[in-house]
């Protein structure tokens, strides 16, 4: 008899509608990398971590696919609250968000050693950045009531969204430990 096993998230799968801002997004500020995609009929991309044989675990469409009943991209993540990614680099990523003009949240877990970052992509998806605090540098997430991450409250606003330019999507956004 074959066991049924789970073995961990293979991807997930975001609908756009502006490929070019949430490929900038995911590969300029996130740091991930495009990956040769199927032919499916419709634009599209897989996105892979930048380690070396990353596997693709953003698959992002555009076009008729990611249109809903009422022919338009959703917003948001629906019943998902958010994606949780396992990262390294808290300052570096702050200073990514920072440059890039996007908005973010921080958090420190409970009772535990974990760092998050919050923070949403160009279709209102958000992801949860979580880091190891204790081989982490630099001052802990602040927590202050303008900065400190809610559970269940949004801060996402799709009209003040920035525009992410193309040099972001070259993922040439600072590095650097502000």
């Amino acid at each position: 008899m074959t066991s049924a096993l789970t073995h961990g998230l293979f991807h997930l799968a975001i609908k756009t509608a502006d490929l070019p801002r949430t490929l900038a997004f995911w590969v300029g500020v996130m740091g991930l990398r495009e990956v040769a995609r199927p032919d499916f009929g419709y634009p599209g991309a897989w996105l892979a971590c930048g380690q070396p044989g990353g596997q693709a675990i953003v698959h992002v469409y555009a076009g008729g696919p990611a249109l809903g009943d009422s022919g338009r991209v959703p917003p948001g993540s629906g019943a998902i609250d958010h994606v949780s990614l396992s990262c390294s680099g808290f300052h570096a990523y702050v200073a990514r968000l920072r440059a890039a003009g996007l908005d973010w949240r921080e958090f420190l877990v409970p009772g535990t050693t974990l760092w998050q970052l919050f923070v949403y992509d160009p279709s209102g998806v958000q992801l949860e950045l979580t880091f190891e605090g204790a081989v982490e540098h630099g001052a802990a997430p602040d927590m202050s009531p303008a900065r400190r991450y809610r559970a269940g409250g949004s801060f996402f606003d799709a009209s003040s969204y920035p525009p992410l330019s193309s040099l972001q999507r070259s993922g040439a956004l600072p590095d650097e430990t502000a």
